[in-house]
């Protein structure tokens, strides 16, 4: 995520701070190396130049010529303007008095509002509310059959009838709602190709008899520049509430994401960060800032750990675990445990994205996830005995092993080799070693398996 923006941030930062003293034409030269950093990351031009424009200022008001650390100065003038420039805060779902509460969603075809209906619906049920999903693209070849197939896999109903008219399925999925006590209806919308003038019609009328307490415009955040033209064309005709980006984690530029609000002047409310289902994320501007320049997200991180926490871990077995890290009696089963928890939480992509330095460390490269599930078929070929002891594990017992997962020798080396290097990570954590994250995601590599 953003990895190109990051990198180019990241050299101008170092270029700012290396300067003692500096003048107004060295600020001057500052900005446009910025302007030029957000012109490539195909930002709006007019956010970019009043972006630069605003940082340029402030920096002057603070006198920063004079400053005993102008570098600093400069570039936490940009840091706060980025996060200004995003939205500055978390901006919350509303939802109405009346039920159910709708929330409705528009955009253009191929943007990813059907799953993104999904998504949200499976993020408000873990959130205590009682979701239903409408399903009024009566267009799109087998846009139904898709949403009632993602209903099913996060167990909430999907309503559908036999009418071709979106405003008579939407409120026939109302009064569903009313008499099976759903609080919430998401309407997944027909998108087009294109925006024409049939298609902004039939959101018009959805929206002035439908009343819904949001709407939501969802869109592709890998179309740059192109999702900002057709945000700001959705605007002028629906006025929503609050923007979507989906694809986010494939986004290494970020000008959907730094220009979109500026442009329509209303909060992205949600990014998606993957495929699965439960790959949501509420936008904070003050996070999504800090990744993209390079300092991780470990707010974020934190929240998901603790989000995927097993219900039946209480207090005694945390401390159990907690016992074992102390005693150095980490064993196979317990890394067997956290490798299926780091699973849970979502892709290790945007997991990595949001750890200080490791996107530098890993030079804007994929995270492969297939070696994990390599990791777990070799630990799973363990015998108990073996998993509790790993010193048991010799020659033979290693081949056994290899031959039982599909595996070579050398996998199960890997594998051995990978788990004590985290026994080390532990004792450094303990000792308060542990040292650049960057340096620790370089030596701790999920193996490479051919």
């Amino acid at each position: 995520m953003f990895e190109d923006l990051s990198s180019k941030f990241d050299k101008i930062f170092k270029f700012i701070k290396g300067r003692g003293k500096v003048s107004e034409q060295t600020v001057d030269e500052f900005m446009r190396e910025v302007r030029k950093v957000l012109l490539d990351a195909d930002v709006n031009y007019k956010v970019a130049k009043d972006f630069c424009d605003e940082v340029k200022t402030i920096a002057m008001e603070k006198n920063v010529v004079r400053s005993i650390n102008p570098g600093k100065l400069v570039v936490d003038t940009i840091t706060s303007q980025l996060v200004k420039l995003m939205g500055e805060r978390r901006s919350e779902l509303k939802f109405s008095n009346q039920v159910p509460s709708i929330i409705m969603l528009v955009g253009l075809q191929g943007s990813g509002k059907t799953t993104f209906a999904a998504k949200l619906a499976r993020h408000l049920k873990s959130k205590g509310r009682t979701p239903a999903l409408a399903a009024c693209d009566v267009y799109r070849p087998a846009a139904i059959e898709q949403l009632k197939m993602l209903g099913e896999q996060i167990g909430i109903e999907v309503y559908n009838d036999d009418s071709n008219d979106p405003l008579k399925i939407a409120e026939n999925a109302m009064e569903f709602c009313k008499k099976n006590l759903k609080d919430t209806l998401i309407i997944d919308t027909a998108g087009r190709l294109a925006i024409d003038e049939v298609m902004m019609q039939e959101v018009e009328t959805l929206k002035k008899n439908l009343a819904p307490s949001e709407i939501l415009f969802v869109v592709d955040s890998m179309t740059g520049q192109d999702a900002v033209n057709t945000a700001k064309t959705f605007h002028d005709r629906l006025e929503y509430d609050g923007v979507v980006l989906t694809k986010l984690d494939g986004d290494s530029r970020g000008g959907a994401a730094l220009s979109i609000r500026a442009v329509v002047t209303k909060p992205i409310k949600f990014a998606s960060v993957g495929e699965k289902l439960d790959a949501i994320e509420p936008f904070y501007p003050d996070r999504m800032a800090s990744r993209i320049l390079g300092k991780g997200d470990l707010t974020s991180l934190v929240e998901k750990a603790a989000d995927m926490l097993p219900q039946e871990m209480d207090e005694e077995k945390i401390k159990k675990l907690e016992e074992k890290f102390n005693a150095n009696k980490f064993d196979f089963t317990d890394f067997l445990d956290q490798l299926q928890q780091i699973k849970k939480m979502g892709s290790l992509s945007s997991l990595v994205s949001m750890i200080p330095g490791a996107d530098k460390a890993l030079k804007g490269k994929e995270v492969d996830e297939k070696p994990l599930k390599k990791v777990e078929a070799v630990i799973q070929s363990m015998t108990n005995k073996e998993r509790n002891n790993p010193d048991l594990l010799n020659g033979s017992r290693r081949k056994r092993i290899a031959s039982g997962s599909g595996s070579t020798i050398q996998d199960v080396n890997r594998v051995i080799k990978q788990f004590n290097e985290m026994q080390k990570m532990i004792k450094q954590m303990k000792k308060g070693k542990m040292g650049n994250m960057a340096n620790l995601m370089r030596n701790f590599n999920i193996p490479s398996f051919n």
